[in-house]
């Protein structure tokens, strides 16, 4: 018992370090927001993307004709990117270092040979919130193989209880910028529709002038309502690709655990 007790204090740092590991999502909000005010400003409203007569000569100066609406929209878009590098990066440590499969057998092989300290080694060898989570149910296998005083089933819920709690402490981290992107699912194509209803009431003000109608502010008016809904309908898709995407990965990882879990209950059922 007392030999397990620095093994357990190893362990609990590692979910503490998760949680504070990752990206600043007010930071990186803000930095997305004045990239896209930059390269709206400096890239695409710049002079080569214009003639003579201050018409747009390519995509990136009818874009520029997109109007204010358009840095917001490429703001949100590039958030979704940064965030979906940082969930892919952060998510992919969670799995840890080894085949999740080869990593189940190893564990499931070293309790059968009765060898805990193996077993341990695997989960910290695996690491990420997979090793840190099994890990703590091997502590708890190990504490309940050597506990005479509890019935069988109790000795089962409590090596459980210890992986569901480790489970509920890692998730926060695996989690992290997920409502963000799933907030852009919406926000997204909504601000491509907001910057769609500007730019038809521009295009409605110029028809709408006595005599001849203003044929410059029409088609600026027509550029800011179809630049705003592609951009809006890109973003809010790249967004719910993103979201699925990585929803699913959570819910491998959190599978996984579970399974792991349910080797190391069957395998203690068998030799107690």
């Amino acid at each position: 018992m007392e030999a397990q007790k620095p093994n357990a204090q190893k362990a609990a740092p590692k979910a503490k370090t998760a949680k504070k590991a990752g990206l600043s999502t007010i930071l990186v909000i803000i930095l997305c927001f004045v990239a896209s005010h930059l390269f709206f400003y400096f890239v695409l409203g710049a002079s080569s993307n214009f003639d003579e007569g201050n018409h747009p000569v390519n995509l990136m100066g009818t874009m520029y004709e997109g109007g204010f609406v358009v840095p917001i929209i490429l703001g949100l878009l590039f958030l979704v990117i940064v965030l979906s590098v940082e969930r892919f990066i952060a998510l992919n440590k969670a799995k840890g270092s080894k085949n999740v499969a080869a990593f189940a057998g190893s564990l499931k092989k070293a309790l059968e040979a009765n060898d805990v300290e193996g077993a341990k080694k695997v989960c910290v060898k695996q690491g990420g919130a997979i090793g840190n989570a099994v890990l703590a149910a091997v502590e708890k296998y190990a504490e309940m193989s050597e506990e005479k005083t509890l019935k069988k089933e109790d000795k089962i819920l409590a090596i459980r209880n210890a992986l569901d709690e480790q489970i509920n402490m890692e998730m926060p981290t695996l989690q992290k910028n997920m409502p963000v992107i799933f907030t852009e699912t919406t926000l997204g194509t909504l601000m491509g529709l907001f910057g769609t209803v500007l730019g038809m009431i521009r295009s409605f003000s110029a028809l709408g002038n006595s005599g001849a109608p203003d044929s410059a502010a029409l088609s600026v008016g027509i550029s800011e309502a179809l630049v705003n809904t592609a951009s809006g309908i890109a973003t809010g898709a790249l967004a719910v690709i993103s979201y699925n995407y990585f929803d699913t990965m959570i819910n491998n990882i959190t599978y996984t655990m579970n399974e792991a879990g349910a080797v190391i209950i069957s395998v203690f059922e068998a030799k107690n």
